[in-house]
């Protein structure tokens, strides 16, 4: 794996996207990332670009890259698709293959392996409708990490964590 296409997703834990990038970017790996409108609103563009050295993708709209049909040059480019943090929106909207973002249109139309780093409150990670998200996303192939279990944003103790940056890192390095 040398090019890695980072997704982050809206969830507190984008916060932990930032260290990914960095640490791919110390072990040499090409990353490529892409943001969605509710990632956007714990991160900044600036800081995601500085730290990956490539312009940050967050639209389907971008004229001067659909052009080119960026969205499927993206699903092309890298070897792994990384989802972290992977919400239970991003999960369950690929699951029953829904294409309404930039996100969700290069997860339903890439080739490569996809691995998600699920981040959500405990309640969500036990829902018996978003376990059987998850299931069909393993029978496609797709592979997960964590989540792990701990403190939550919001309060509560269980699973739903994602898992820390220097673990996802060697477990796919």
């Amino acid at each position: 794996m040398e090019k890695v296409l980072l997704i982050i997703s809206g969830g507190i834990a984008a916060y932990k996207a930032l260290e990914l990038i960095r640490l791919f970017k110390k072990a040499d790996k090409q990353i490529k990332c892409i943001a969605t409108d509710s990632a956007m609103t714990f991160i900044t563009p600036a800081s995601v670009e500085y730290l990956s050295g490539d312009v940050l993708r967050t639209s389907l709209q971008d004229p001067e890259q659909e052009m080119k049909m960026g969205h499927i040059e993206l699903a092309r480019w890298p070897d792994i698709v990384l989802v972290a943090p992977a919400t239970a929106n991003i999960i369950s909207s690929v699951a029953n293959g829904l294409a309404g973002d930039l996100a969700q249109t290069v997860l339903m139309a890439t080739t490569k392996q996809i691995v998600f780093a699920p981040s959500m409150n405990v309640r969500m990670w036990e829902n018996r409708l978003f376990q059987k998200n998850i299931e069909v996303l393993k029978s496609n192939g797709s592979k997960f990490l964590g989540p792990s279990e701990g403190e939550m944003a919001c309060g509560e103790y269980g699973i739903g964590r994602m898992m820390e940056p220097q673990q996802i890192i060697k477990s796919l390095i």
